[in-house]
């Protein structure tokens, strides 16, 4: 029987990194003190003294230069991982990650493909301002070309990371800040999470919640207090939203009805529109009201705590979102 430890957000990461950094010397790490300072936020500490300065690599602070080495190497057939402190700094590094990177292997006629992962923080980490705060996957998931993996837990950081790093398509990683310190059952062997692969943590007859990333524990929280008011919430963590597994958010709503979609993207132009417009054309016979979504609001993201908590989505805007979209019950 497996042994199922529980460990932290950031160690999920790194253990992920470090499995795939011994199985394939392909496999490298780069970015802003991912070596000698450990990490910023520690995900990183100790894989410079097993792996060496030639796998685990300090840049300087230019993530355009340092994203550009990353796709070379990877066209040349290397595995590179690459650390943006935060996803907010990758904006510097659109022409290499977005001009370059998902459009590599169409481009070449095939000859070339692009194996590299971009990871880091995506979204408002706690008082960071508007410009250190993007959630970017509203803008990236509009380019074909890439993966992008959103997990809320660290069971899923490990599988999904691992998965990345194996693959052969340049991925985009989003993690938080807010979760790295958050504890989740990880078991000790090995173990992949399939791209593309919707999951249901909470079964209900009610509302479908469907949502990915920090998100996903409102939308829990939501649930339980919708419970005490005897409607029944089913939650779908999406985990990526290219590809998207629309088929299980369908076969959901079929059942309950009523879908409301979380996203902590600003909502015009979203994954979550995404996700609504794809539930209306699927199941336009088996709504009984629209799909509702929660976003943050439509505004930069505010500095003072209180003011940021009321930005991003809650459980109290999730479980209003609820009620509207179920008021017949």
């Amino acid at each position: 029987m497996s042994a199922v430890r529980e460990i932290e957000y950031r160690d999920a990461l790194r253990e992920a990194m470090s499995e795939e950094m011994r199985r394939d010397k392909r496999v490298f790490l780069l970015g802003e003190e991912v070596a000698e300072y450990n990490g910023a936020y520690k995900i990183s500490r100790g894989m410079l003294e097993e792996f060496g300065a030639r796998r685990v690599i300090d840049t300087p602070i230019s993530e355009s230069g340092f994203a550009g080495l990353a796709i070379g190497a990877a066209m040349m057939g290397l595995k590179p991982v690459v650390e943006f402190m935060s996803w907010s700094f990758s904006l510097v590094a659109a022409d290499p990650i977005l001009n370059n990177a998902p459009k590599m292997l169409y481009m070449s006629g095939g000859q070339f493909g692009c194996p590299v992962v971009f990871r880091g923080n995506d979204g408002a980490g706690g008082q960071l301002g508007s410009t250190h705060s993007w959630c970017v996957e509203g803008l990236f998931s509009n380019v074909p070309g890439i993966k992008i993996a959103i997990p809320s837990n660290p069971y899923d950081a490990k599988g999904l990371l691992k998965t990345a790093i194996r693959g052969s398509d340049p991925v985009f990683f989003l993690e938080s800040e807010r979760m790295l310190g958050n504890k989740g059952e990880v078991p000790e062997e090995e173990y992949l999470i399939p791209f593309g692969q919707a999951k249901v943590i909470r079964s209900g007859t009610d509302c479908t919640l469907a949502s990915w990333g920090r998100p996903v524990h409102f939308c829990m929280e939501a649930a339980e207090e919708m419970q005490k008011l005897g409607i029944s919430c089913e939650v779908i963590d999406l985990r990526t939203v290219r590809p998207l597994d629309i088929g299980t958010v369908v076969r959901s709503v079929k059942k309950t009805g009523a879908c409301v979609v979380v996203d902590q993207s600003w909502s015009f132009g979203s994954p979550g529109s995404e996700v609504a417009s794809q539930v209306h054309r699927h199941c336009f016979d088996d709504l009984d009201n629209y799909v509702h979504r929660v976003h943050s609001a439509d505004v930069p993201t505010p500095y003072a705590t209180n003011l940021e908590q009321e930005y991003l989505p809650n459980a109290r805007k999730i479980a209003e979102a609820v009620r509207s979209a179920t008021y017949n019950l």
